[in-house]
């Protein structure tokens, strides 16, 4: 019994609509998932979201350890059942976004695979990138439009595509047709796959003050940048202005026109 609808009807677990549950279960969509993973047999792997389990089968074959958070406790029983075969499948019921990554998946380095809820796949991404420590690769099954947005160039970038660029080159490997979840999503559907840098791509003073720099130009959307960044960093007009232009930037730009370098560059010039 793996088809999601026969499985949540059994367990009497239906799908929540504000928790982002679309079970993804067409086994050539799961094959091709965990095949741009590239596991090794030694790996770890943080799966977030289990939901029936489907995908979590399938990296149990091919990984060391498959660690699955899972934040709907009524999915206990069904995931205990069908994935209790497995010892290398670790199951936790937890909030993806409270839990300590790094101390869930121990020392070694470890591969993130999942198809993320939806409404909250710019927190989650902050969460597993924003650590000292992040996984080497992640295989992530997201919203076209978010996808397009994580490898998106000038004039079209925004503070999440920042973020993600910034420790990672994100592509978007496959599409995927609605049909292969249940509920059917309203949405378009993508695998991005981000390989992570050993250290950030472009050379800034400390991460934090790189992001306090973006996240103040990104404060007033369409706003030119002598007036977001003024009003995000507690400054005038007039000294933001000066600032851009020391860093070769006009001052007249939006965020969204602005590359990792000149970020980077402003960022060094703020100190």
């Amino acid at each position: 019994m793996t088809n999601p609808k026969i499985l949540t009807e059994h367990y009497e677990v239906p799908p929540k609509k504000s928790l982002g549950q679309n079970f993804l279960h067409d086994p050539n969509a799961l094959e091709k998932i965990v095949t741009l993973a590239d596991l090794m047999p030694d790996d770890t792997v943080l799966e977030v979201g289990p939901g029936t389990g489907a995908l979590t089968e399938v990296l149990a074959k091919r990984a060391r350890h498959v660690i699955s958070v899972e934040v709907d406790e009524r999915l206990k029983p069904l995931l205990e059942d069908r994935l209790g075969i497995y010892d290398n499948v670790y199951l936790v019921f937890a909030d993806i976004l409270e839990t300590d990554v790094l101390k869930l998946v121990g020392p070694k380095p470890f591969v993130v695979v999942a198809n993320l809820p939806y409404y909250i796949t710019s927190a989650i991404l902050r969460h597993l990138l924003e650590n000292y420590r992040r996984p080497s690769k992640l295989v992530l099954t997201v919203q076209q439009e978010v996808a397009e947005r994580l490898v998106a160039k000038p004039p079209d970038m925004s503070l999440l595509t920042v973020s993600v660029q910034f420790f990672g080159k994100a592509k978007i490997a496959m599409k995927l047709n609605p049909a292969v979840f249940w509920p059917r999503p309203d949405v378009d559907s993508a695998v991005v796959v981000i390989e992570t840098y050993d250290k950030p791509v472009v050379d800034v003073p400390s991460t934090e003050a790189f992001f306090k720099v973006v996240r103040a130009g990104f404060s007033q959307k369409r706003k030119q940048l002598k007036n977001s960044l003024g009003s995000g960093l507690h400054m005038s007009h007039e000294e933001a202005a000066g600032l851009l232009v020391r860093a070769g930037i006009d001052p007249r730009r939006r965020a969204e026109t602005m590359t990792l370098e000149e970020w980077a560059a402003l960022t060094r010039d703020i100190g």
